[in-house]
């Protein structure tokens, strides 16, 4: 875990230096291709030198830890046993920062609503559910435009279709 993590810090690495070359600046196309891959490496970098940072934080407590002064030992305990709890919730952050992205998170998504039989109330059912929807879409900050819609008497949705940009619209979140 640890090589890949190094692997992945020296590619972010490379990538910051390759972005301030003039020829990639030059270039728009490579210069938004380095950009976002960048951009989808930063937070686990991030986290994994904040893990050195407490790893090397946790040596420098247990070299206390060893020494001779009892006040200083005792502080350096109670810092040893906060730096360790940093460094496995770290880890489980690490962990999960490596799982591969899905490829299909960046594309649209069309959603579409049908009422199916049973007249006025599957009419208010199906707009009820994509109000439900849209309201989730909110939340989470995601932008959903409506193609097309057709709305039944009772101010219920005979059928609706929209599109969201970019991201899977979880059928159960």
């Amino acid at each position: 875990m640890f090589d890949k993590l190094l692997n992945v810090e020296n590619k972010y690495d490379e990538l910051m230096t390759k972005l301030g070359t003039a020829e990639v600046q030059a270039d728009a196309a490579e210069y938004r291709r380095s950009a976002k891959t960048l951009s989808e490496l930063e937070p686990l970098v991030q986290k994994f030198r904040e893990y050195k940072g407490v790893e090397e934080g946790i040596k420098g407590a247990q070299e206390l830890v060893d020494g001779n002064d009892a006040e200083m030992r005792e502080l350096a305990r109670e810092e040893l046993k906060t730096l360790e709890s940093r460094r496995d919730a770290l880890l489980q952050e690490l962990r999960i920062l490596l799982i591969p992205k899905d490829p299909n998170d960046e594309k649209n998504v069309i959603l579409e609503i049908r009422a199916g039989t049973g007249g006025d109330e599957a009419a208010l059912f199906a707009g009820d559910l994509f109000r439900m929807y849209g309201r989730y879409a909110e939340r989470q900050g995601w932008r959903i435009e409506v193609m097309s819609s057709s709305e039944s008497g009772t101010g219920g949705l005979k059928e609706v279709i929209a599109i969201k940009d970019g991201a899977i619209i979880p059928l159960f979140p």
